[in-house]
């Protein structure tokens, strides 16, 4: 059954790179989430970056992409990956379908560092695909920053 999460790990373009690569996902799309209108007016209005991921359950586990997720990130981390520091860079996991989040709470639930943790695991309250030129940037543009290390972005693929 086709799927969709989505990822908020600082900059969008490396966590598109990375989750598109993982088995199961069918599609991924930059983004932003949950901010405070319905576009993206201006360099800051609540939203968090993130990747709209449509996964193949029956492939894929909630579970096993936040294992992957976590790889990725810093999960203890506030408003910050790698270099890119502010409110649109917090981590998160975001879904409208209630047993999403609650799987997401269970995986950080059962982690040893739980009480660390700070990414957010909430619902979908709104959602705005990036423009264009942010699609797929590393794939176009393999040079430009990116927080995660290259070996990681394609360890899966």
């Amino acid at each position: 059954m086709i799927e969709t999460i989505y990822f908020a790990g600082g900059c969008l373009w490396g966590v598109q790179a990375f989750i598109k690569t993982l088995k199961g996902v069918i599609h991924t799309q930059a983004g932003r989430v949950n901010g405070y209108s319905n576009t993206l007016e201006g360099e800051y209005d609540g939203y968090a970056e993130c990747v709209k991921t449509e996964f193949d359950s029956e492939i894929v586990t909630i579970s096993q992409l936040m294992d992957y997720f976590f790889e990725i990130i810093d999960p203890y981390s506030v408003n910050k990956q790698g270099n890119d520091e502010g409110k649109k860079y917090r981590t998160g996991v975001y879904s409208k379908m209630p047993q999403h989040l609650e799987e997401a709470k269970n995986y950080i639930a059962k982690r040893a560092d739980r009480d660390k943790i700070v990414v957010e695991v909430l619902p979908l309250v709104n959602y705005v695909k990036s423009a264009e030129e942010h699609q797929d940037r590393l794939d176009r543009c393999p040079n430009d920053y990116c927080h995660i290390p290259k070996d990681l972005l394609h360890k899966y693929s």
